[in-house]
């Protein structure tokens, strides 16, 4: 299960229909909760998510919007037993409000700080990198290993079944057969969250190809000035952001109380300036499913030698249905046509 469910899209400032910030992503086996703002332990209530299910909490900075819930998150984690650990990642800068909000939650449950300082890889498939706001602030991106899809045809052109299929996604090879010979590039998916930032090189390699890209969007165009003081982005420059980098969804969120509940103008600055990347506009207790990852990437399916030979190149030219595999390799995650 891969989804994110947003459980507030408010700034600094609440509203009667916004919570504080606070993001859920589900992938897989992990639960990565964003920057809990106050009401976070309620908005979880709310939106039926189990404190059991978060495995990691990921600050961005220390400002009050985006950390002040995390004691109460701690304190349900604790209540309701949880026994897994709990890995915590934030700015080192913000040691010492992290460690007061940790000391007044109740203890009982395996927390283990992460404070990190620079760009690179802080646990497997997540990388931060350095944000543009008043504060130390890190943006999050999280990859999952290019694989193959196994095509049907092709391998029973070359006579594998059953366990066989197991077998030869382990090892690579079987027989003769390679595992390239019976499948096409599967590429991994790619998430970003960029919150509280005016536009950096960071948020846009955080962004670069990814399927599904958070970004504040506090400000409206028309109050560019504002946005350039405090350090923000406008919905107009999310839009740019999501559009430079070729991502499949923008979730906007982040908004300023200036603009009341109706965020039809802010939803269509964003989607003005974001190309042919889809724009939504969040609210509060939605679920976001994750955009299904590409099932043919350009030139995975090839005439010719490298499409193989006999029997097999023949299956791979009339079969374009498939079932899902996963790659033995261990791929260290890139981005599409680029570095990390």
């Amino acid at each position: 299960m891969r989804e994110l469910i947003v459980l507030g899209t408010a700034s600094q400032v609440p509203t009667r229909t916004r919570n504080h910030n606070g993001y859920l992503l589900r992938w897989d086996r992990e639960g990565l909760l964003f920057d809990p703002g106050e009401g976070t332990q309620r908005q979880m209530i709310h939106a039926g998510v189990s404190a059991t299910q978060i495995t990691r909490i990921c600050l961005t900075h220390v400002h009050g919007d985006h950390c002040f819930g995390l004691p109460g998150v701690l304190s349900r984690m604790a209540l309701d037993g949880v026994t897994h650990p709990v890995h915590l990642h934030y700015p080192a800068s913000g040691e010492d409000v992290v460690r007061a909000l940790v000391s007044i939650s109740s203890p009982g449950i395996d927390l283990r700080l992460q404070p990190h300082g620079a760009s690179g890889a802080i646990a497997e498939g997540l990388y931060v990198r350095p944000l543009k706001h008043r504060i130390e602030t890190y943006g999050y991106r999280l990859t999952e290993p290019d694989g193959r899809t196994l095509l049907p045809h092709l391998l029973a052109a070359a006579g594998i079944e059953g366990p066989d299929v197991g077998r030869l996604q382990r090892e690579g090879s079987l027989a003769g057969v390679g595992l390239e010979d019976v499948s096409v590039p599967r590429p991994g998916q790619r998430f970003a969250f960029v919150m509280d930032t005016a536009p950096c090189t960071g948020a846009e390699e955080l962004a670069d190809g990814v399927d599904l890209l958070v970004a504040e969007s506090t400000f409206s165009d028309d109050d560019a000035g504002l946005a350039h003081q405090y350090r923000h982005l406008t919905a107009g420059q999310a839009g740019e952001l999501a559009a430079g980098a070729a991502a499949g969804t923008l979730v906007l969120t982040h908004f300023s109380s200036r603009y009341g509940d109706d965020l039809a103008m802010l939803a269509g600055q964003g989607a003005a300036r974001a190309d042919s990347t889809r724009v939504i506009a969040a609210h509060d207790l939605q679920r976001i499913a994750f955009p299904r990852r590409d099932r043919w990437p350009e030139g995975g399916v090839t005439d010719g030698p490298a499409a193989g030979s006999g029997n097999i190149a023949k299956a791979r030219k009339e079969d374009h249905s498939e079932i899902r595999g996963s790659s033995p390799e261990a791929g260290h995650p890139t981005r599409r046509g680029g570095r990390q």
